[in-house]
């Protein structure tokens, strides 16, 4: 049988693209692209959430996420003349990167769609690798649709960012290896977008480890797997809000949901506030850069109830931009009651700033920002405000500093700090 022909039954019956052998053929293959990535035990994680937990840093790969892994191995699928037309393919970021990348390895055209709300540095570094850069749309499916649009008036060949089982097995492969580093492992969890990661996880996984639970999460705010499960159909949710970008999908796969529907264990949703929280946990505790769709995995580990179990949740991608990272940091630090800001009344006089202060000062507080409002009364001798940003030890720190204000006299409020 010719290659070509091979590739149509392949397309033809494409289950049989998840089975051992496959994923075998797919670790072999992406191994010429991606970097080790070695599990690296997590003793805060672990006494936070009373299991072994282990980071599976897919963050470290050359492109900065995972998603090198699936693009790799299937453009190495695609005949000749698949390839000679040239590429095309949608993304927010990380499976663009990865195409362009694996592209640029096999001397191939790319052209990459991606939203409008892509943040800079995925833009840039999907440029750098030699990929024409399209941006339309706002959210993942609407760059989708004018990829396909795109694909079909210049017959470019389509490189789905999930909905494909070449693309399922090659992210699978990670499954292989967190097994080969921990055979024991008891729980994989994993992050869901489109549920290409899930599905080749989750399935090899299986394959290797029966009685392993794989668990997906997704962001609140873009939970269209939990509601396609609970309908037993594939469903699109009407929108998405969600800073996990990378995972911002109305529409699950098709292609993928069946296998999904049979190896996934359950699925944990994620709110935005606690993604802040665990950048800051990944930053401070382990010094990574983790993304906000990387961070589902870790934010997952409160809502886990076992205990006493080996865990490894992967963290997918690592590319942020520096704005968005100050951003997170600033919220992080807020939500932790490490920065607060509180506004109190006092007369206009001198020695009453030095006062307050003071007692700030005995509470091991620092100062971060002040705002003297002398005119937010129109008497000034009765009632002056003052606006203090602070940085605390955490919510304990910060509980003993306002009480220490009170018993002074004061009657401090809290207010949302403006950094």
């Amino acid at each position: 049988m010719e290659e070509n022909e091979k590739k149509e039954l392949q397309k033809k019956r494409p289950e049989e693209m998840l089975t051992i052998e496959k994923f075998e053929e797919a670790s072999e293959t992406v191994k010429q692209v991606i970097q080790e990535t070695k599990l690296v035990y997590s003793k805060y994680l672990s006494e936070q959430s009373g299991n072994k937990v282990y980071l599976k840093p897919e963050n470290m790969q050359l492109t900065g996420a995972y998603k090198l892994r699936g693009a790799y191995y299937t453009i190495s699928t695609l005949s000749e003349e698949e390839r000679k037309k040239g590429l095309i393919t949608a993304s927010a970021g990380n499976h663009a990167q990865g195409v362009a990348y694996a592209a640029q390895c096999f001397g191939l055209k790319a052209v990459i769609v991606m939203p409008t709300t892509t943040p800079l540095i995925k833009v840039e570094r999907t440029k750098s690798y030699g990929a024409e850069v399209v941006l339309h749309g706002d959210v993942y499916d609407e760059a989708c649709a004018k990829a396909y649009d795109l694909a079909a008036e210049e017959g470019y060949t389509f490189i789905h960012p999930f909905d494909d089982l070449r693309i399922a097995t090659g992210q699978g492969t990670i499954a292989m290896e967190i097994i080969q580093d921990l055979p024991l492992v008891d729980y994989i969890l994993v992050p869901i977008g489109g549920g290409g990661l899930a599905t080749g996880i989750s399935a090899l996984a299986k394959m290797l480890k029966p009685n392993i639970k794989v668990i997906g999460v997704e962001p609140a705010g873009a939970a269209c797997m939990k509601e396609s499960m609970k309908n037993g159909k594939v469903t699109t949710i009407s929108h998405v809000n969600t800073i996990a970008d990378g995972t911002a999908v109305q529409t699950p796969g098709s292609k993928l949901f069946p296998f999904l529907q049979k190896n996934l264990d359950d699925i944990i949703t994620v709110e935005d506030s606690e993604l802040v929280v665990a950048f800051l946990d990944m930053v401070e505790n382990h010094k990574m850069i983790v993304e906000n769709s990387g961070l589902l995995t870790v934010a997952a580990l409160k809502h886990l109830d076992v205990k006493g179990k080996k865990v490894v949740s992967i963290l997918s991608g690592g590319n942020m931009d520096v704005i968005t990272m100050s951003s997170v940091v600033q919220n992080g630090l807020i939500a932790r009651d490490r920065i607060f800001t509180i506004s109190v009344l006092l007369p206009d006089k001198p020695g009453e700033l030095v006062r307050v202060s003071s007692v700030i000062a005995g509470q091991n507080g620092n100062i971060i920002k002040l705002d003297h409002n002398q005119f937010f009364s129109t008497n000034r001798n009765a009632a002056v405000e003052l606006k203090i940003t602070l940085e605390a030890f955490g919510t304990d720190h910060k509980n003993k500093i306002i009480k220490a204000l009170e018993e002074s006299g004061y009657r401090p409020k809290i207010t949302r700090p403006n950094l």
